[in-house]
């Protein structure tokens, strides 16, 4: 890989495929921090349940006290680490102010924005395995990540775009398409 140090951020609406994308980087050898791991760790690290409402806790209180980049900065130093060893894909960068600490710090970082129709990903979430969304929900929560958690700037600043409109096949044939261009 002539970039060994390279780092990817995955930007999407929830459904588009940002899991699927990920792990294709992972098995091209791509190490993977997952933003919302920290969520987890703090709450081990307070020694709390693991639940929907503590994360939500949890995810509120890091904001709170870090301000919106709060998962980009936690994240810091495990990117660094990672990045010594290999490229790294960060999946789970969501507010504006995560993409814009991280562009600050790793300048050359690309960000990649998987997007599928409304429709389509509405059909996804109501069909997965977990946590399955009705349509409502997944509406409240499109809303919800726009407004509250200022998803659609790194999303219309992304420097890549794949459409995940058909099927997972179809996908991964794009996502192998950039890796092996970006090598």
């Amino acid at each position: 890989m002539k970039n060994k140090n390279k780092l990817v951020a995955l930007v999407g609406m929830c459904g588009s495929g940002k899991s699927v994308v990920t792990e294709e980087f992972e098995d091209f050898g791509y190490q993977v921090v997952h933003f919302g791991d920290a969520t987890m760790d703090k709450l081990n690290e307070a020694s709390l349940l693991i639940n929907e409402s503590k994360e939500r806790y949890m995810r509120e209180k890091l904001r709170a006290d870090l301000g919106m980049a709060a998962f980009a900065i936690v994240n810091l130093e495990k990117i660094k680490r990672k990045l010594e060893d290999g490229p790294v894909i960060v999946d789970g960068l969501y507010s504006w102010a995560e993409y814009k600490v991280l562009k600050e710090k790793f300048p050359s970082m690309e960000v990649i924005a998987i997007v599928a129709d409304k429709k389509i990903r509405y059909d996804r979430l109501s069909k997965r395995n977990v946590r399955p969304l009705s349509i409502k929900e997944a509406e409240s929560r499109d809303n919800t990540e726009i407004e509250n958690i200022e998803k659609g700037g790194p999303i219309a600043a992304a420097d890549i775009y794949i459409t995940n409109n058909g099927n997972t096949v179809d996908l991964l044939m794009k996502v192998k398409d950039y890796i092996r261009k970006s090598v």
